[in-house]
């Protein structure tokens, strides 16, 4: 029967990921030395397409923004809405999410900042510098991811309607617990969550993109039939999700080019804590969920959740508490540079664990 298992998720996973998939991490950082590139040999170009924002002082940038999007329509093409009511007769999954969220990743990594920023690595970080990039990654931690999500949970086959319960859910938690634990972890007083940027990240990256999947998904359904629903319509938007990411990746770092080529030592010291981290929180949500026996295409995206970051919100917090050429603003970007490459990782080990993942653990708790 395991060996039937085994063979039923290889096959998955050699559908799932063909040619370009399967070396998905190498296009990946092909695409993040080209933006590096960009930003460097037309600084003009870079400037001008990151002014472009959904309203002044909104930072969030519009072609992100669009790009982000394409990454995230076809995730919502796939939920089913009558679906969504049964996460309130499942909510173990949702329930490890949140603690993992919002009461370990926090403070994991306030605890790692502080221990390597301001201890291991003091030798090379001057106090002030110090206390900056802790702060940055405060803040990293301390948004979990809303957008990105939807494209780790499509690449683990995972739920669409439980991944956006929970991300919706983090996205309430986060409107009024995002600025006490900054503030609480940072020490930092007076702190100020811009308002417009969590307003329009929420609306452009989860409303618009499940209302337009909503309609299209219901207007096709009726018109079409759900077997060329599935089998027809949806597998063309696949190559547009990847493209998507990439292009994305593109832009952000040709936005940060010049901290990351003038700071890179500093970001090699600032990737240690945040690798750590995300390995960390995925792989304590991914067990919770195999010990509390929660589906595999709820634990998949719960785990990714876990640990990956909102850092479009990150990055504008950062530099509006401390500014753009800041040693925060700095930590925040390095989360982006580190987090793709590192989440596509979790990815293959959660496609590679299915087999074992449900078969059932020696050990239950009490129901």
């Amino acid at each position: 029967m395991d060996d039937l298992v085994n063979r039923k998720s290889e096959i998955v996973n050699r559908k799932r990921l063909a040619f370009f998939e399967r070396y998905l991490t190498v296009w990946v950082f092909l695409c993040m030395v080209a933006g590096v590139a960009l930003g460097r040999l037309a600084p003009a170009l870079t400037a001008r397409l990151s002014t472009l924002e959904f309203g002044q002082g909104s930072q969030v940038n519009i072609p992100i923004a669009v790009l982000i999007w394409l990454m995230i329509y076809p995730m919502m093409l796939k939920v089913d809405f009558s679906a969504i009511g049964g996460v309130a007769r499942k909510p173990k999954g949702l329930a490890v999410t949140l603690f993992v969220n919002w009461l370990v990743k926090p403070f994991s990594m306030a605890l790692l900042a502080w221990l390597f920023m301001q201890h291991l690595f003091s030798a090379w970080i001057s106090p002030e510098l110090a206390a900056e990039y802790t702060a940055g990654l405060i803040i990293l931690a301390a948004a979990p991811c809303t957008a990105m999500v939807f494209v780790w949970s499509y690449l683990t086959d995972g739920d669409p309607a439980y991944t956006l319960v929970q991300v919706a859910v983090n996205d309430l938690i986060m409107l009024v617990a995002f600025a006490p634990l900054v503030m609480f972890l940072c020490g930092v007083a007076n702190v100020v969550v811009p308002s417009q940027v969590l307003i329009t990240s929420v609306v452009v990256f989860i409303v618009i993109p499940l209302a337009a999947g909503w309609l299209t998904r219901t207007v096709l359904l009726k018109s079409h039939g759900k077997d060329w629903f599935e089998q027809v319509f949806l597998p063309r938007f696949h190559p547009v999700t990847i493209a998507a990411l990439l292009l994305t990746l593109v832009l952000i770092f040709a936005f940060q080019a010049e901290n990351l080529t003038t700071r890179w030592f500093a970001v090699l010291l600032l990737a240690v804590p945040i690798i750590i981290q995300v390995y960390f929180n995925s792989s304590l949500a991914y067990l919770l969920m195999r010990w509390f026996k929660v589906p595999h295409n709820v634990a998949s995206p719960g785990a990714l959740i876990g640990a990956s970051n909102f850092f479009e919100l990150a990055v504008a917090v950062a530099i509006t508490l401390f500014g753009p050429g800041s040693g925060a603003a700095l930590a925040t970007v390095v989360g982006v540079l580190v987090e793709v490459p590192v989440m596509l990782s979790v990815c293959k080990v959660c496609n590679a664990s299915r087999g074992w993942y449900q078969r059932a653990p020696t050990a239950r708790p009490p129901a």
